[in-house]
């Protein structure tokens, strides 16, 4: 007999994994035999997963639907069906758009009969000739445009199934990937922007986010945990990278005397930050040498893909472990994966982190080399044409560094930019249709996808971000600090809206007996990050899209009317008026408005 086929194959595994997951439940006893035979324990690189996946079944849990996809075929291992059926044009089948994700495409149908593909790119940096001809690639296989996310990385959106292999092969060819970039694995890993170039940062993080890249992936057992797994690594700079919203942050911080370690700098250990679950990474107390920080991260990924929850995707992130352990038990397994305790280091021997500027994301900023600078650039919720993206690179290429460094503000920097040529670049900027200025409303604006492109989201984010900014700006309102809106289409919290001054997830408002809806929002108010981490709180619900505006700027109006000073900031104001009082004060000029 000769090979068999592909399709054979796939089948053959399937039934023997079954077969041995049912052995393993005692479903099955050998012939002849009284007692359930007993089945070799899992082999090769997907084996730690195949075990929590088989521990589920022998206890008489039942596998999500992932959990079985993956069993069935594991995502690697079907690229060549993926190639296949994407050049004939075939749209995928629901466990092939889960799989796919682990390729970095995303099957958007039905608010876009395509797909969408997600980059790696560690510390969100890349260089001139990559960003365009990414460009090059977006607008031969894709919509001609991209958009700048919240883990600063990029996304190419209305691609056609008969182009994926292309642009995947094109990323590559690039020096570029998507590998692992969807479903449940580990995502971009994020670090400062500044890195390297900010002369307030303790440490530069590139070096940290590249090993960490690398290293995942090189490992295939790091793809296919129970859920998806954030890490970042903020170096202490001005630009906040948010590592307190991840499963890990990793925070450089200098111990002094006393503390149980040497003094000096240290990366102190964050875990369960997951906002769109209403929770920020705590401190663990840990520190650990920042070239311990690859290690440290594949314990906890690995303690994680043995006891998370797969059976229950909701309850299936790292927070749910500790909410159910408790940190000291965690971080015990932690410790013994890793073979060796970690050091602890009390609060009052860390100094405390250098405050953060939400304005240091855009204009004009010296950096830590002398006569030379960065230009954060203002993109309208993170959205640049292929046209942009060349002109870009060109101003990285000619008058900056060559680097284009992307933000989890959903823009870009260009750095190393000399102090006589700063002009010229704010000038081929504005002829891109771009500018390094903001206003207070539009420094802090972020928004998701949303219904345009997301058939999760509830509302059109994006536009209603900029008719949200338009309209206040039309008011005149006179805001003298940057005040943080964050708009996200769903539950998914992709915008991070609970850690914004004001932060809107979308809704679907009934308007009427039968059922009907409109797109609108729930409003919360009061959230924060770095050095003012903060979950917001639930001010308004059900609001239509098109009232959301006139809401915000009675906020803000009653924001500037009710201050103390300007120096109480919005979080500050909202936490000393209180929600029944803020809700009272901003209704009513809002309903007048919104009539």
């Amino acid at each position: 007999m000769g090979e068999f086929e592909p399709e054979q194959r796939r089948y053959l595994e399937g039934f023997a994994s079954g077969l041995q997951a049912a052995r393993v439940a005692g479903g099955l006893a050998a012939a002849g035999a009284g007692p359930a035979a007993a089945a070799p324990p899992p082999t090769g690189p997907d084996a730690i997963h195949a075990s929590a996946q088989e521990r589920v079944l022998a206890a008489g849990g039942k596998l999500a639907d992932q959990e079985k996809w993956k069993r069935a075929e594991h995502p690697f291992e079907a690229h060549a069906r993926l190639k296949r059926e994407a050049e004939a044009g075939q749209a995928p089948k629901p466990e092939d758009n889960f799989r796919w994700r682990y390729h970095g495409l995303f099957w958007v149908a039905p608010t876009q009969t395509s797909y969408m593909c997600r980059l790696r790119l560690p510390n969100g940096i890349l260089n001139h000739w990559q960003f365009a001809g990414l460009a090059d690639l977006a607008e031969r296989h894709g919509g001609g445009y991209s958009h700048v996310t919240t883990r600063a990385i990029l996304q190419v959106r209305e691609i056609a199934p008969e182009h994926c292999p292309a642009l995947l092969e094109g990323l590559a060819d690039l020096g570029l990937c998507a590998r692992g970039s969807g479903a449940d694995n580990i995502r971009n890993v994020t670090g400062s922007p500044t890195a390297g170039i900010d002369g307030q940062e303790l440490l530069d993080t590139r070096p940290l986010a590249r090993a960490w890249h690398h290293h995942i992936l090189n490992d295939r057992s790091l793809y296919g945990l129970p859920r998806k797994f954030n890490v970042a690594f903020d170096g202490g700079g001005i630009v906040p990278v948010l590592e307190e919203t991840n499963d890990i942050g990793f925070q450089a911080v200098r111990v002094g005397e006393g503390g149980g370690v040497a003094p000096g700098l240290w990366m102190r250990l964050v875990l369960g930050g997951i906002t769109g679950h209403r929770d920020i990474a705590r401190n663990t107390g840990i520190v650990c040498a920042p070239g311990d920080c690859v290690a440290v991260a594949d314990a906890i990924v690995r303690v994680f893909i043995e006891s998370g929850d797969r059976t229950n995707r909701a309850k299936a992130r790292l927070k749910y472990v500790l909410d159910d352990w408790g940190f000291d038990k965690f971080l015990t397994a932690v410790e013994a994966k890793l073979g060796r305790a970690l050091p602890r280091v009390a609060a009052e021997h860390v100094a405390p982190r250098a405050s953060t500027d939400r304005f240091a994301h855009l204009g004009v900023h010296a950096q830590a080399q002398p006569g030379l600078n960065w230009i954060g650039v203002v993109l309208p919720v993170g959205k640049l044409t292929a046209d942009q993206m060349r002109g870009l690179a060109a101003i990285a290429r000619e008058i900056g560094d060559g680097d284009i460094r992307l933000t989890v503000w959903q823009n870009l920097l260009l750095s190393g930019v000399p102090d006589i040529r700063v002009g010229e670049a704010e000038a081929r900027l504005v002829a891109l249709g771009l500018s390094a200025r903001a206003t207070s409303i539009r420094a802090g604006l972020v928004a998701c996808t949303g219904a345009t492109g997301c058939k999760f989201a509830a509302a059109h984010t994006k536009e209603d971000a900029l008719a949200i900014a338009d309209h206040v700006e039309a008011a005149g309102l006179a805001l003298d600090g940057p005040v943080n809106i964050h708009l996200t289409g769903c539950h998914h919290s992709c915008a991070q809206h609970y850690i914004g001054d004001i932060g809107l997830i979308g809704a679907k408002v009934p308007v009427n007996q039968d059922g009907d809806t409109v797109p609108g929002y729930d409003i919360v108010v009061g959230g924060g990050f770095a050095e003012a981490a903060r979950i917001g709180r639930e001010l308004w619900t059900g609001i239509r899209a098109e009232e959301a505006p006139a809401r915000v700027e009675a906020l803000l109006g009653a924001y500037l009317a009710h201050r103390l000073s300007p120096a109480e900031g919005f979080q500050a104001f909202t936490e000393r008026l209180g929600i029944e009082a803020l809700g009272r004060l901003a209704a009513a000029p809002a309903l007048e408005a919104a009539a």
